[in-house]
């Protein structure tokens, strides 16, 4: 698989750091990598069945009036 631009960029800059700055970068990314992971396993093993209970789940709470509109939490 070939890198994108900007992480080709982002390797570069941390290449210019110091060697536990260039550590401190590697396990952040690869902490990442691992949460991504288990973000797609838990997505991919969700059922129907479960997304249907969690969609109606959110129109109850949007029907309650018991959520917050998203313009209103963000910046």
């Amino acid at each position: 698989m070939i890198m994108t631009a900007l992480l080709e960029k982002a390797i570069a800059e941390a290449k210019k750091s110091l060697p536990e700055i260039q550590d401190a970068i590697a396990s952040l990314i690869l902490a990442e990598l691992r949460d991504e992971e288990i973000w797609r396993k838990a997505f991919e093993n969700t059922s129907d069945t479960q997304w249907d209970r969690i969609a109606e789940m959110v129109r109850t709470e949007i029907d309650s009036d018991d959520s917050d509109p998203l313009d209103a939490l963000l910046p």
